[in-house]
């Protein structure tokens, strides 16, 4: 079965699509894709679609549910032999088990690309790194589960995606900036920055590319921005690393220079 959670929930089996219509079969099916060759506990359910107020019959109604998933399954599979609904959502015990090939879930493969990527950004390899890491972003086509009412397990999932989606642009953008490839960045940079108006990587990025294309003025002014929103908004000022990159613009820093793998990532050049 083919999973995907990067964007809306599939989950496709010799083609066809098994994902449900019903909401809370769709929770359960997307939690169930989240950890595929891993029992998730019936509790664990049972709290993902009914929080802390479960219903008396929520044990039966959650066998209903995953009976209801059984019957897609099956008429999916077709006429194949020897594999049966039971054998790809399997009942443990305590719980049930979604079956599948790592390969199958598109999480899997992002992972494994961050994971390449990541080494070869740390063995100064730029080029294949922007590749891998180019790769795991475009496996997204939308926020992680759009099409899902989340509850309360997948909202901590589905956080955690996110967070990991901007992480890893983050790193695209860090070995970008140390390919020289500033000029390009910088409308990109500038919808990010719009997006994330007060995410500190981000604007120093910006600061950075906006510098190493001539444009000392608008650099600064990226950080007179984000430092206004800060402390009118959040009564914060910068961090000691947003502050010493501003002094390093304003001095004309030689390290701000294009980097090499000696310097392997703009946001750690100028640790606090």
């Amino acid at each position: 079965m083919q999973l995907g959670v990067l964007g809306p929930l599939t989950a496709d089996l010799n083609g066809i699509s098994v994902v449900p219509t019903a909401a809370k079969q769709r929770q359960i099916l997307a939690l169930l894709s989240l950890y595929p060759n891993r029992i998730l506990p019936t509790a664990t359910l049972i709290e993902e679609i009914w929080g802390d107020d479960p219903p008396r019959q929520a044990l039966t109604t959650m066998q209903t549910y995953i009976l209801q998933l059984r019957r897609r399954i099956t008429h999916a599979l077709g006429a194949t032999p020897h594999t049966t609904a039971k054998d790809i959502l399997t009942t443990r015990h305590g719980g049930y088990q979604l079956t599948t090939h790592p390969d199958n879930l598109d999480v899997h493969t992002y992972n494994l690309l961050i994971t390449q990527g990541q080494h070869a950004f740390n063995h100064g390899h730029d080029h294949q790194a922007a590749t891998h890491f180019r790769q795991a972003l475009a496996l997204w086509h939308g926020p992680a589960l759009v099409d899902v009412r989340p509850g309360p397990i997948l909202t901590i999932e589905i956080m955690r995606l996110e967070e990991s989606r901007l992480i890893t642009l983050e790193r695209r953008i860090d070995t970008d900036l140390r390919l020289g490839r500033h000029n390009e960045l910088i409308p990109e940079l500038t919808h990010l920055t719009h997006q994330h108006p007060h995410h500190e990587g981000l604007h120093a990025q910006a600061m950075v590319a906006l510098y190493r294309a001539g444009r000392q003025t608008s650099a600064l002014t990226a950080y007179h921005h984000l430092r206004h929103r800060l402390t009118s908004e959040l009564g914060i000022q910068p961090s000691p690393h947003l502050q010493h990159l501003q002094h390093a613009i304003l001095t004309l820093d030689p390290t701000l220079n294009t980097p090499t793998t000696a310097h392997p990532t703009t946001y750690n050049l100028y640790p606090a």
